[in-house]
């Protein structure tokens, strides 16, 4: 058995969020490390992989909202919770812009509540708050570090900055042991929100139709593997336990591979081997032109590093999506 198999080993875990794309990784990998998983869901979503892949048998699963205090209490205290993932959130930016109010109840609200039933939760021992490289807010700095100001300004980016302050608050006020990760824009298998440019342009491409570009094309991101995702927050919950001076930090996961959104899709349809034209709409509005991370201070002080490089993980999500698309036909 790992090192890491033995930390996990009947851990009680809680993960919110669980039935989003992140959630159903995570959930995977811990359940297969041997930890006691409770996911918190609020909406039934049939398609995710937590439900479709059969996660929820293996799990204990509680239905709820990510702002009701009171059961979050009830679920770390019932169940012994040691340690926290907080993954609930709503993370698609058109939506925010839409929508700020929801968003801002789900992120910001979401954040504190969970912080605060954790502060009344003597056994929490870590506490993993996702984050989002768009708390930064816009930089003329690149790549950005962990000590940039957060200075959001579009309501998805600001919801994200005030759930950072909030979880740096609980940590100096109150010694709450929680650390935050911010990513770049994850992709792999799982991901069902079909605007997103990965998805949505592998869907197109299996129905031969043309993918579509919201932007411009010109919008530069850091692309991050789903896979590497999951394993980047076990492992600073780990790190944690051995050094309790990383509550309070935050850290950027990243390959550090910059792409441009139009250079997404074009590898896509590389590795897919299409000829398909993108089509550009020049929609895009209230979203940051150029965005990257550096994760220097992951590799120096938590010995990260990713597993997959951008070409394997392309080929890895487009062949679970031809699955998933057959099996839905």
């Amino acid at each position: 058995m790992t090192e890491t198999s033995k930390f996990w080993r009947d851990r009680p875990v809680l993960v919110t969020g669980a039935s989003g794309f992140l959630g159903g990784w995570l959930v995977e990998r811990l359940i297969g490390a041997g930890a006691a998983v409770v996911c918190l869901v609020r909406d039934w979503v049939p398609g995710a992989r937590l439900l479709r892949d059969g996660l929820v048998e293996k799990v204990n699963l509680v239905r709820g909202d990510i702002t009701d205090r009171c059961l979050l209490e009830r679920i770390l205290g019932e169940y012994e919770v040691k340690t926290v993932f907080h993954l609930a959130a709503q993370t698609i930016v058109p939506i925010a812009n839409r929508n700020p109010v929801s968003t801002f109840e789900s992120n910001i609200e979401g954040t504190w509540s969970i912080l605060e039933a954790c502060r009344r939760s003597p056994l929490v021992g870590q506490i993993i708050v996702a984050s989002s490289d768009k708390a930064y807010g816009e930089h003329d700095v690149l790549p950005y570090h962990e000590d940039l100001p957060l200075q959001g300004r579009y309501p998805y980016d600001v919801s994200k900055s005030c759930a950072d302050l909030i979880s740096y608050s609980y940590q100096a006020t109150f010694n709450l042991p929680v650390a935050v990760t911010r990513c770049g824009n994850f992709f792999g298998g799982g991901d069902l929100n079909w605007n997103r440019i990965v998805p949505g342009t592998i869907r197109s491409v299996i129905r031969d139709e043309r993918p579509l570009i919201r932007s411009d094309g010109e919008f530069v991101r850091d692309y991050f593997y789903i896979e590497d995702g999951a394993v980047a927050y076990m492992l600073l919950a780990e790190k944690m336990v051995d050094n309790p001076s990383l509550a309070g930090e935050a850290f950027n996961f990243s390959t550090e591979n910059q792409l441009t959104v139009l250079q997404m899709v074009e590898k896509i349809l590389q590795v897919m081997q299409s000829e398909l034209e993108p089509e550009i709409l020049g929609e895009a509005s209230c979203e940051i032109r150029r965005q990257y991370l550096s994760a220097e201070k992951a590799r120096r002080m938590l010995d990260w590093a990713p597993i997959y490089n951008l070409e394997r993980a392309l080929e890895l999500t487009v062949d679970w999506y031809r699955r998933f698309l057959a099996d839905a036909d």
